[in-house]
């Protein structure tokens, strides 16, 4: 497999940090939970309900290209998770890269929901989760480089569903 800089997307709860995980793992390759990326203002903000601003988005989305840049150069495999949930935010995520790829993970929002109620030491408030739907312009495949998967599915599945879209392209 050629080295890819992978962005496991999707609103919250979808499970992006789950299968980023799992698929680093599976891949030998570094994984980067791009929440940790976010300004502390930014995290204190969404733990209060009230949704990012593009502007203040902007800069968290530099840290996350930068990442990707980064890992690109050096000719490495990496994964990272990022709601990137407009197509404007995946451009600017995919510009000058030539290995980027999404990873759209579907959920409904009921499992979303479900996903969220059980989630311990998080910042981000459940009652953003209908932004997040309302925000969500689903990846187009193509002209958009990635592929949609169902994000209900058990992670194994998921992971070997990217692995094989890897190694097809």
């Amino acid at each position: 497999m050629q080295p890819a800089v992978l962005v496991v997307m999707g609103v919250a709860g979808c499970g992006k940090t789950t299968v980023g995980q799992a698929l680093a793992t599976a891949l030998g390759c570094a994984f980067v939970d791009g929440d940790d990326l976010h300004s502390a203002a930014n995290r204190e903000q969404m733990s209060r309900g009230v949704a990012l601003t593009d502007a203040q988005r902007q800069p968290w989305l530099d840290a996350v290209r930068d990442r990707l840049h980064a890992a690109e150069a050096a000719g490495e495999t990496l994964v990272i998770a990022c709601s990137a949930l407009r197509r404007s935010y995946r451009q600017r995520l995919a510009e000058g890269l030539q290995t980027v790829r999404f990873v759209h993970l579907r959920v409904d929002r009921d499992t979303a929901a479900a996903r969220l109620r059980g989630r311990a030491g998080h910042f981000f408030a459940a009652d953003l989760l209908d932004s997040q739907f309302e925000t969500l312009e689903p990846l187009q495949t193509p002209p958009e480089p990635g592929w949609a998967v169902d994000g209900a599915s058990p992670t194994a599945a998921i992971v070997a569903a990217v692995r094989t879209h890897l190694t097809a392209r």
